[in-house]
């Protein structure tokens, strides 16, 4: 709904009425799409303790907006808290702002914990390590990530003075972190994440560097390096740089800083950890040098922080500040003055009304009272405008709007503490002095906005799109080709949306060598991977010019890239003056989880091939798998929780290896799953026919006369048997090469189906493709996070 037409509507009497009311007809309808539809009602709505949805996204809306304009209050016992709870109200549901998360999901409710961002304090001592674990569990139950610099905690090895025993070092201590975490997020509605960082001059740095080796550790950590500017000299002289105890804060040895700044580069290269944060360039901009250093940021690393300090984040819709004229679209620059005062007014409340985990946060909060306000739907804004992100003129576009952003920003924080007054730290602040007083130490953040740009429709973030096509999960069995609008709407205007040219851009992801396609239009539609990663690092550092605080990206590599190509990423960014640095080389996740088998069926293959033959019958040996494959996940509903089953393929397009997924269960469910899994792929590669698979565990039970889902599963391996005929009938339909099955004929009319469905990998939620945007892994389906 546009902005000026919802304004004219809250005016009128019968508008201001419905809206003092709470029930699901009185409030203005909001115009969410199907997509964000869905994700606030799985993720944000309020249930009651058997799941029964309690309200409306508009009820929902105008919960957080009354609760949060209630702040205004305590500054003002006579203040128009109706008035501004439909400011509020207005600015939410046009979708030109949105809180982060836990606002949405907690204000005006019982938890009403509104933070996004903690970092916690990890001194060198038993107490205060399991301390922070305590407090790690409060903030994840309460919907908040965390952020830890493990850098003053001594190495392996070292003495314990208090015990004469010997420590076991910064690493180890992580997996008790990540333990909790994981213990917390299964009842939650909002996974915990943590970030930890160990700085490039600890001793243990080369074991920390290489901890997320094996990608079945530390699932609940992103890690960082800090990165010094001493450091990156020795980088750029190759050489030697000192490693200091933490214990004394004396160096106790060096290290060549090439070779570990080529080891972070190759890890980054393999799996996409760790990233890189440039600690002292944080310090630089630190607001408050007098109250304390930054060592730790936020899970995604765009918001530095103190050691028990928090912050509130908030996004605005920078598709929805555009106006159309008759040659086409402009920037609606008063529009976006307008929304930047509001939304900074919105955020100062959050810190009124905000219930903190524990006391020391709320203390450190209040008294520097950060926010940070960011942008989403950037990419989206250039096309209308019809700049390629890739471009001189799209990172110029990025300064002007970034500058335009913190200069109101700074305004409207100037303007609140003439009414409420500074922050209490102000005084030594590096605002004392220079001006009139601030009532925020930080004003904006370039945060990551995955699902809140799924429920706004645009966008994520800062990032160009990530594909103009999607595969969505409509029906059991089936999964229809979801468009970008904007796209499609250009196609139809000028008469290129035809259903195969669409089939061709949702199995490519792209316009690249997609024939029919206007040259124009492929130069203003590029998506991540056609973009090349000095174009991420240019955009990200024209808007952390302009940024208080950092900003959260991805910069997407081809799985061809190389590790000279992640170097030269790093020394950009370090030289463009960028705060940290995320990458990720498509695939290498995927890759490396499965090249850990492989190379110990690789090692078996060749010690087995050195050994005698024992007998001398035929015995039928599997096929070795390649580093990557393609596949296709389905969805089953089974009586032990939704089973998600990949069935990946060889080159030849056959059935090559399946692997399975139950929910979130784990125990004897899980590992009977995997075992199926193994072996079902096992005779695979080994030739067996996949028709005489599925007649075998076709019809095995366990949960008859009942079964569940549309095909009446009763088990596992039945849904395993079913899902493997279904696709084999999808591959009859397709050309594929499998030519036998009995199950075609059952499937829906209109089945649609993307030929590269894993391509990017798979949401462990809806199976739905995910991608890998501001420093996270987030799902389009469902609104899935990796970070929260």
């Amino acid at each position: 709904m546009d902005q000026d037409m919802y304004s004219r509507l809250l005016k009128t009497e019968p508008a201001k009425k419905a809206v003092q009311k709470t029930g699901a007809e009185s409030l203005p309808k909001i115009d969410v799409n199907e997509n964000g539809r869905r994700v606030l009602e799985k993720r944000y709505l309020k249930r009651d303790a058997e799941g029964t949805t309690l309200e409306t996204i508009e009820e929902m809306y105008w919960r957080v907006a009354s609760n949060i304009a209630e702040g205004d209050r305590k500054f003002d016992k006579n203040a128009d808290v109706e008035a501004v709870a439909k400011e509020f109200y207005a600015m939410m549901a046009s979708l030109e702002f949105m809180p982060n998360s836990p606002t949405l999901m907690n204000a005006g409710r019982e938890l009403q914990q509104l933070s996004a961002c903690f970092v916690l304090p990890v001194e060198d001592s038993m107490e205060s390590i399991f301390e922070a674990v305590k407090h790690t569990a409060l903030i994840h139950k309460s919907g908040g990530g965390t952020g830890f610099s493990f850098s003053k905690l001594r190495p392996s090895g070292d003495s314990v003075g208090s015990t004469s025993g010997i420590s076991s070092g910064p690493i180890s201590f992580m997996t008790v972190f990540d333990s909790a975490t994981e213990a917390i997020k299964q009842g939650g509605t909002r996974r915990g994440a943590n970030m930890g960082i160990l700085r490039v001059d600890h001793p243990d740095i080369m074991n920390f560097i290489t901890c997320k080796e094996d990608n079945s550790k530390l699932n609940n950590f992103n890690i960082s390096v800090n990165i010094t500017e001493d450091f990156m000299k020795a980088v750029e002289n190759n050489e030697e740089y000192d490693i200091i105890s933490p214990r004394d804060k004396k160096p106790v040895g060096s290290r060549n800083a090439r070779e570990i700044f080529d080891k972070i580069v190759k890890m980054a290269w393999r799996n996409g950890e760790p990233g890189i944060i440039f600690i002292d360039k944080m310090n630089e901009n630190n607001p408050t040098p007098n109250v304390g250093q930054i060592e730790s940021t936020n899970p995604c690393g765009e918001q530095p922080l103190l050691p028990y300090e928090s912050c509130n984040l908030g996004s605005i819709n920078l598709s929805r500040m555009l106006t159309r004229t008759a040659e086409g679209y402009e920037i609606n620059w008063a529009r976006l003055e307008s929304t930047v005062g509001k939304a900074v007014h919105f955020l100062d409340n959050v810190i009124e009304m905000n219930k903190y985990p524990i006391d020391q946060i709320e203390k450190v909060t209040k008294s520097n009272r950060k926010i940070g306000l960011g942008v989403m739907g950037f990419a989206d804004m250039l096309i209308r405008l019809g700049i390629p992100y890739n471009s001189e003129e799209a990172v110029d576009i990025a300064e002007e709007l970034m500058s335009f952003i913190q200069r109101k920003g700074r305004e409207a924080t100037r303007e609140l503490a003439s009414d409420r007054g500074a922050f209490p730290n102000f005084k030594g602040s590096i605002y004392d002095g220079k001006g009139e007083p601030v009532r925020n130490a930080t004003v904006t953040t370039i945060a990551p906005t995955g699902t809140i740009s799924i429920i706004s429709g645009c966008s994520s973030g800062i990032e160009p799109l990530f594909a103009l096509a999607f595969t969505r999960n409509v029906m059991e069995g089936t999964e229809l080709i979801e468009v970008n609008p904007i796209f499609e709407e250009y196609a139809k205007e000028r008469g290129f949306d035809s259903p195969e040219i669409m089939k061709e851009v949702a199995k490519k992801g792209s316009l690249h060598d997609v024939e029919g396609i206007p040259d124009d239009v492929s130069r203003v539609f590029v998506t991540s991977h056609d973009i090349s990663p000095e174009w991420h690092i240019k955009m990200q550092a024209a808007f952390q010019k302009y940024t208080d605080n950092a900003v959260s990206k991805t910069v997407n590599f081809s799985n061809e890239a190389t590790v000279e190509d992640v170097a030269s990423v790093y020394l950009l960014a370090y030289k463009l003056g960028c705060k940290g640095v995320t990458v990720y080389r498509d695939g290498s996740r995927d890759a490396q989880v499965l090249n850990i088998g492989s190379e110990k069926q690789a090692k078996a293959a060749i010690e087995a091939e050195s050994t005698p033959a024992l007998v001398d019958h035929a015995v039928a040996k599997p096929r070795e798998r390649g580093e990557v494959a393609f596949g296709i996940t389905r969805k089953m509903k089974t009586g032990c929780g939704n089973l998600y089953i990949t069935i990946n393929e060889d080159e030849e397009g056959r059935p090559f290896e399946i692997f399975t997924q139950i929910g979130k269960a784990g125990g004897c469910v899980a590992s009977q799953c995997e075992a199926m899994g193994r072996m079902t792929s096992l005779a695979l590669r080994s030739g067996i026919e996949p028709q005489e698979i599925v007649k075998q565990m076709r019809g095995i039970s366990c949960h008859l006369p009942v079964g569940f889902g549309a095909g009446k599963v009763a088990s596992c391996a039945d849904a395993m048997a079913q899902a493997m005929d279904w696709y084999l009938g999808y591959k009859l339909q397709s050309g594929g090469a499998v030519t036998d099955t009995g199950y075609l004929n059952s499937l829906p009319k209109n089945f649609t189906m993307s030929h590269e469905v894993l391509k990017r990998g798979a949401c462990p939620d809806c199976g739905s493709a995910v991608e890998h945007a501001d420093g996270c892994l987030v799902c389009r389906g469902c609104g899935y996070s990796e970070c929260g």
